[in-house]
C-alpha cells in the first residue's frame, strides 16, 4: 500500500527535479543570449556578443557558485539559503556589470547591451526582497519570465505562447519545496516587468 502511495510522489519529484535542473537560470541565460544574438543584422557578430554575455552572466557566476560549494558556503548550486543569496547576488551583479562595461567599450549592438542591462536590472530587483525582507523570491521564474519578455520584444509577440513553460518551472520549484507559490509568482512578475521594461527602453 505504501509503495503504491509513494510511487506518484517519487515520479513527481523526479520530474520536478528534471525541470528545475534543465531550466535553471544558467541555461535560460544561454538560450536568451543566443536568441537575441541571432536576431542581430550580423548574426555571427551577434552570437559572438551573446557568448560574451553568457561568460559574464552565466559562466563566471556559476564558477563562483561552484567555488563556494567547495568551500562549504552553500549546499547546492541553487543556493537555497536566503541569507547566502544576500551575498551572492551582488557578486553576480558585479560580473554582469563588468560584461556591460566590455560591451560599451567595444561598441556592442544596442540590443546586446540592452539584454545585459536587463539582466542587471532584474538582479537588482531580486536583491530587494532578498536583502531587505529576507524573502526567498524565485530566481528561476524571474529569469524565465524576463527571457520570455526579451525574446518577445526581439522576435515577435508569439513568443508569449511559451508562457506555460514559466508555470511549469514554478511548479517544479514548489514541488521540490524550494519556493512557495507567492515566491514563484513574484519572481516571474519581477523578471517580466524589470527585464521587459529595461530592454524595451534601451532598444527604442
Amino acid at each position: 500500500m505504501n509503495a503504491t502511495t509513494d510511487a506518484p510522489a517519487g515520479s513527481e519529484n523526479r520530474a520536478a527535479r528534471l525541470v528545475t535542473e534543465g531550466m535553471e537560470p544558467r541555461n535560460v541565460i544561454i538560450l536568451v543570449s543566443l536568441g537575441v544574438g541571432l536576431a542581430q543584422h550580423d548574426a555571427l557578430a551577434g552570437v559572438l556578443w551573446a557568448v560574451e554575455a553568457i561568460v559574464f552572466a552565466a559562466v563566471i557566476p556559476m564558477a563562483y557558485i561552484k567555488y563556494g560549494m567547495r568551500k562549504g558556503k552553500w549546499a547546492d548550486r541553487h543556493v537555497g539559503q536566503v541569507q547566502r543569496r544576500k551575498l551572492l547576488i551582488p557578486v553576480i551583479m558585479a560580473s554582469v556589470a563588468t560584461g556591460i562595461a566590455g560591451m560599451l567599450v567595444f561598441h556592442a549592438p544596442r540590443a546586446m547591451v540592452a539584454l545585459v542591462f536587463a539582466m542587471l536590472a532584474t538582479l537588482a530587483v531580486l536583491q530587494v526582497p532578498t536583502a531587505v525582507w529576507t524573502w526567498k523570491i524565485s530566481v528561476h521564474t524571474a529569469v524565465a519570465g524576463g527571457a520570455l519578455a526579451i525574446l518577445a520584444l526581439t522576435w515577435n509577440p508569439y513568443v508569449w505562447l511559451a508562457s506555460p513553460l514559466v508555470a511549469v518551472i514554478a511548479w517544479s520549484r514548489i514541488a521540490l519545496r524550494d519556493h512557495t507559490l507567492a515566491q514563484t509568482l513574484a519572481g516571474a512578475a519581477a523578471g517580466i516587468i524589470s527585464a521587459g521594461l529595461v530592454f524595451a527602453a534601451l532598444t527604442r
